[in-house]
């Protein structure tokens, strides 16, 4: 890795309380590359050789099974995968690539987890990160089992509508067969949900969205913070 990256890599959550010794120990086997769009950095069932953490971009975390194929989150900056297939040395769980052209630190698991049982400051951050993604998973998973695919769509619309400004017009991050996958749908389903959105001041144009009634959305969707709140 070069060393005008080293600034930006130690300033992130998970490295910047550590000790500094420890943190050469791990960046003097890393590596910083750019990768293309849809690239697949990773496979399930592989052994866990790296820690992946996204510092520009985004990836696409996959599973596959019987022919099938689930897109199963999103991975934006600064965020790590997969982090406990690496501290336990087993292997991924899921496959990623990337969905556009995205700069992604690799750690050698085998650093990690030594550096992991000498540094507490280190262990504690990983500790925390573990936690977070954790409860995000819990998140996903109340989404998924207590909204129909209605409301599931109409607060999913209000995030991407809050992340881009409020303002009533937002863009869809990622491809609708993408958004339908996320969302525990079909790319059928997903079009009949939109449909249904209409009366709620939903206008859709291609990946371009405008929510010409807020309020009447919000209603719908009934938005709680125990579910929809990334920040907790």
């Amino acid at each position: 890795m070069r060393p005008s990256d080293m600034p930006q890599v130690r300033s992130l959550e998970l490295f910047e309380s550590m000790s500094d010794s420890n943190f050469d120990t791990l960046m003097q086997a890393a590596y910083l590359q750019t990768f293309p769009a849809q690239l697949e950095l990773i496979t399930e069932g592989d052994p866990a050789d790296f820690l992946y953490i996204v510092i520009e971009g985004c990836v696409e975390l996959i599973a596959r099974t019987n022919g099938r194929e689930s897109t199963m989150g999103m991975v934006r900056p600064v965020g790590t995968f997969i982090l406990a297939a690496v501290l336990k040395d087993a292997v991924y769980l899921m496959s990623a690539r990337t969905c556009k052209r995205s700069k992604v630190l690799m750690v050698p698991s085998q650093n990690i987890r030594d550096v992991f049982q000498r540094d507490e400051a280190f262990a504690r951050a990983i500790v925390v990160e573990l936690a977070s993604c954790y409860r995000g998973v819990v998140k996903e998973h109340k989404d998924l089992k207590l909204r129909s695919a209605v409301e599931r769509l109409a607060n999913r619309l209000l995030r991407y509508n809050l992340d881009q400004g409020d303002t009533g017009i937002l863009e869809l991050p990622h491809d609708k067969r993408t958004l339908a996958s996320l969302l525990g749908m079909t790319p059928e389903n997903l079009s009949r949900a939109f449909n249904t959105l209409k009366p709620y001041g939903v206008v859709v144009r291609g990946n371009k969205i405008s929510l010409t009634d807020l309020e009447s959305l919000t209603t719908l969707a009934k938005p709680n913070p125990l579910i929809d709140d990334r920040t907790t």
